[in-house]
């Protein structure tokens, strides 16, 4: 009886072992047949973030305008932002508590200058601890001749390709002063939208070149082609100088209505950030055609005919070329 229960024990004993292997097998089968399943390797490590991406400068511009001319040079080296949003009137813009939260969270703000923010002054007396930089600096000035703004500097200088040049100079100086790290590749940014601004100006200069003396008008809301019409050897006259409270009043009207007949002027324009009524009004009164809106102190939204600068000149050329051909 001892004997058999020895080799009943032995053979359950075996029986044991054998179906531990089989589980010890079929767990192997398993987690080899399971991709999910497998264990990183010990020596894999997780790639951490470059000090360039952690450190990425963050620059706020006043307007839609500036923040395209400073996203060209800084590339994807610098987060780029604007307070106002596309479509937004700059002159009176006022800014928000958000737009404050956001400036002093900023490594530099670039503004225009030459009175278009009227409010930076108070909003940067709030903002102790951010550097700004305005990007006219080294432009001469066109003075208003009229109106109540008479004698103060017109602010639209970006409308010249030759001075978007010089907010592009001043953009990659500001960029490589807060980072210096990036200096060649903010220069070589520059250097290659620099570029393509002078092959618009050219493309503009020869557009204008083969117009006669009376289509050599440009008849705008706003006088914000000032530096355009200088560079060009053209002849300006609008409804107001500059966005205000004072805009198509019955003299402004009048004034113009008066210059477009006497000069046979054969198409007027407006902006895309103001009501277009009181020069249609002048269109009716004088037999010019209304060719249309330009777009000057906001780009279009992103599918839009002006979601950057360049394409904010490319539409502005062949908008007032079309319409002064035509006309």
């Amino acid at each position: 009886m001892t004997q058999n229960y020895g080799d009943k024990n032995r053979k359950a004993g075996l029986t044991a072992i054998a179906i531990g292997l089989l589980l010890v097998l079929n767990s192997c089968n398993s987690t080899s047949n399971n991709p999910a399943s497998i264990s990183p390797s010990p020596t894999t490590e997780t790639p951490t973030p470059t000090p360039q991406t952690e450190q990425k400068k963050v620059i706020l511009t006043t307007f839609t305008v500036l923040a395209d001319m400073a996203q060209n040079v800084a590339g994807d080296r610098a987060i780029v932002e604007s307070l106002t949003k596309p479509g937004a009137e700059i002159h009176g813009y006022e800014p928000t508590p958000s737009d404050l939260t956001k400036a002093s969270k900023a490594d530099l703000i670039l503004d225009n200058g030459l009175g278009l923010e009227r409010w930076a002054e108070r909003f940067y007396g709030s903002l102790k601890d951010v550097p700004h930089v305005t990007l006219s600096e080294g432009i001469t000035p066109v003075l208003i001749a009229d109106d109540a703004y008479a004698g103060k500097p017109n602010p639209h200088a970006w409308m010249s390709p030759q001075n978007a040049l010089v907010y592009v100079e001043n953009i990659r100086k500001a960029l490589s002063k807060i980072d210096p790290a990036n200096e060649a590749y903010y220069t070589a940014n520059a250097k290659a939208y620099s570029q393509k601004i002078r092959d618009i100006d050219q493309k503009l200069r020869q557009e204008l070149d083969v117009l006669p003396v009376n289509k050599r008008y440009i008849v705008t809301c706003e006088g914000a082609f000032s530096y355009l019409i200088k560079d060009y050897e053209l002849k300006e006259l609008y409804l107001w100088p500059v966005n205000a409270e004072n805009q198509g009043t019955p003299q402004q009207i009048r004034k113009v209505i008066d210059e477009v007949k006497a000069n046979k002027v054969p198409t007027i324009f407006c902006e895309s950030t103001v009501s277009a009524e009181a020069q249609k009004q002048v269109a009716a009164q004088t037999g010019a055609k209304f060719g249309g809106v330009f777009y000057v102190d906001s780009l279009s939204a992103a599918d839009g005919v002006a979601p950057s600068y360049l394409d904010l000149l490319k539409y502005n050329i062949n908008t007032l070329i079309k319409g002064l051909q035509e006309g």
